[in-house]
């Protein structure tokens, strides 16, 4: 009888552990995450003079969870918010780089836009979590395309902003080991809102934007020609949070050198165009971290 029961006790230890490892345990975005997007939007909205707008929110598999309308938007705002909202949750990337493609010729892309929720215009992005899509904001309505992406962004950051502080201590010798490993450095430290990097560049980089991240940096050692703004050339989406080039056009030229600080807010393009060796900084990276 024993033997049977623990027969029976193994089997049953088995089929869960095989049903374990066919399922993940998935985040959830939750109303008062959705009302602290949304809020944030809003409050970004009216600070920077956005005559209107329309702001939605969906989980991770499109679903809506909140929409808001600021007075004197267009009636199909909220619409066109909702489309954005899961354009970007469904391609798992802001829908600003599925308009770019678009644009640029990729026809095959246009069947898909026969899907009612489809909406390839700028102005919807992913809402992450610990590197976790767990939803989707769409903005429409506001003065353009490029703020309607700017509102967005305002409330990405927001989600996952009511985390625990934890305080870090890192030694020096640990942080001198991070400049040395690798081949740009490594993190220093790694929070849920912020990361501190300590970074080395021997060359020119790739132009980049974060969209959900403002970098702040501090000058060690070295010298660098630094530019922020203008546009970005030949961009691609490396993480749903965070587009490359090869490098800008236009934009503001500033020469950075020991002890300076740089802050470059989110959204904004940079490029480090030339680098004298050695060049090494520390960088925080502050918001919802993209990779």
């Amino acid at each position: 009888m024993h033997r049977v029961v623990t027969v029976l006790l193994l089997a049953a230890l088995e089929a869960s552990t095989a049903h374990a490892a066919d399922s993940v345990v998935q985040r959830q975005l939750t109303l008062d995450g959705a009302k602290r997007a949304v809020a944030a939007a809003v409050a970004y909205a009216r600070k920077n003079n956005a005559p209107g707008g329309a702001i939605a929110v969906v989980d991770s598999g499109g679903h809506v969870i909140l929409v808001e309308r600021l007075d004197g938007t267009f009636a199909a705002g909220a619409a066109i918010s909702i489309g954005k909202a899961r354009t970007a949750v469904m391609f798992k990337r802001p829908t600003r780089g599925i308009e770019d493609i678009i644009n640029k010729g990729r026809t095959a892309m246009v069947p898909v836009a026969e899907v009612t929720w489809f909406t390839p215009l700028q102005g919807g992005v992913p809402l992450m979590i610990d590197n976790e899509i767990v939803g989707g904001i769409g903005v429409s309505g506001a003065a353009s395309a490029q703020q309607d992406e700017e509102v967005a962004i305002a409330g990405a950051q927001a989600v996952g902003s009511e985390k625990g502080a934890e305080v870090h201590y890192v030694p020096a010798d640990q942080v001198a080991a991070a400049y040395r490993r690798g081949e740009s450095g490594d993190t220093v430290v790694s929070g849920d809102l912020y990361r501190v990097n300590a970074s080395r560049r021997d060359a020119a980089g790739e132009a980049e934007i974060h969209l959900t991240e403002v970098d702040i940096f501090y000058v060690l050692d070295g010298q660098a020609t630094f530019v922020t703004g203008g546009e970005l050339l030949e961009p691609r989406d490396l993480t749903p949070s965070e587009i490359r080039g090869s490098a800008i056009r236009g934009g503001t030229e500033r020469q950075l050198a020991r002890g300076d600080v740089i802050t470059v807010p989110a959204g904004v393009p940079h490029w480090f165009k030339q680098v004298t060796a050695p060049f090494r900084y520390y960088v925080v990276k502050s918001g919802e971290q993209g990779g």
